[in-house]
């Protein structure tokens, strides 16, 4: 049934899983834009961030929780407290799996989590990703063992990425929203702030172009957006470092590294804005910036949870 006044179904959906399971993925896919970052590698979703779809007159908030994995530091230990606080809050929780990774030793810890801390009352489905990647019969082995571990809804197999099943999957989720009214405004995409999407997407060209373990070294601030009055935005970034040996690398030879980022950054955010930008960056070194409470503010996590 639908709200007998407005006829409109609303709710949240967690998106779980181990990291680079394909969350962030698809969550752009269901939304129909880019709110989350997407790269070829792990951990890169820090924040729970929400993406809102619409569908046969419901609306589906998404929450694409950091991948939930063994932390090591603060920021991982804040990370995995936000993935799991995303799922306690949801109405519907999807676990995806990766097809052709199977049931690996953090599917496992994952699955052991989800019965402590997923309430009675909520509904699980079950989501094998990258389908396009296995052959039948070993989706239908893995699709009967992670059943038999779990007592799953449903289970979905798709390809986020190429968008195999997903229509199917919305359409199961927003008929079991519960009733009532929108909770955005429907023609809203995410309830992130522009300014944190705006650092997102720099992190992102930062992640994609940088190796190793830089990336997860640094984050990315806006300090300043204005709003110009033939329509542009200015928009200007602070890059934290740890090292004064990262800025280097994150400068590049004669600059040539930053202005790439900065060029890949501003054409991604004009194209989503729909908007000319000027992007100004700055790199600073700030050695402690991993235990300091208000950058956790920034990326939209809890500092304290670091502390668990």
């Amino acid at each position: 049934m639908t709200d007998t006044k407005t006829g409109t179904r609303a709710g949240f959906v967690a998106l779980i899983g181990e990291p680079n399971a394909g969350k962030s993925t698809l969550l752009n896919r269901m939304v129909g834009a880019k709110v989350s970052i997407v790269t070829h590698k792990v951990q890169t979703t820090r924040a729970r961030i929400r993406g809102v779809a619409m569908e046969d007159r419901a609306q589906i908030v998404f929450v694409d929780t950091p991948g939930i994995f063994r932390p090591r530091r603060r920021l991982d230990r804040s990370m995995v407290a936000a993935a799991w606080g995303g799922a306690a809050d949801a109405d519907i929780v999807v676990l995806m799996v990766e097809a052709h990774r199977g049931v690996t030793e953090g599917v496992e810890k994952i699955l052991e989590g989800m019965k402590e801390r997923v309430n009675g009352g909520q509904t699980v489905a079950l989501a094998i990703n990258k389908i396009d990647r296995v052959k039948a019969e070993h989706l239908l082995a893995l699709t009967q063992k992670l059943n038999e571990a779990y007592d799953f809804e449903d289970t979905f197999l798709i390809s986020a990425e190429r968008g195999h099943g997903v229509d199917t999957l919305k359409k199961w989720l927003a008929a079991r929203m519960p009733e009532g009214p929108y909770l955005y405004p429907e023609d809203e995409i995410s309830d992130l702030p522009m300014r944190m999407i705006a650092a997102e997407m720099t992190r992102e060209k930062l992640t994609l172009r940088l190796h190793q373990e830089l990336p997860y070294e640094l984050t990315v601030e806006t300090e300043n957006w204005e709003n110009k009055e033939d329509g542009s935005a200015r928009i200007d970034q602070v890059i934290y470092v740890m090292r004064d040996g990262h800025k280097g690398i994150v400068l590049g030879n004669k600059g040539e590294t930053i202005k790439a980022i900065s060029t890949a950054a501003r054409m991604e955010l004009e194209e989503f804005t729909g908007h000319r930008v000027h992007l100004f960056l700055q790199v600073k070194v700030r050695p402690n910036w991993l235990e300091e409470s208000e950058r956790y503010t920034e990326i939209g996590l809890n500092f304290k949870d670091g502390n668990i």
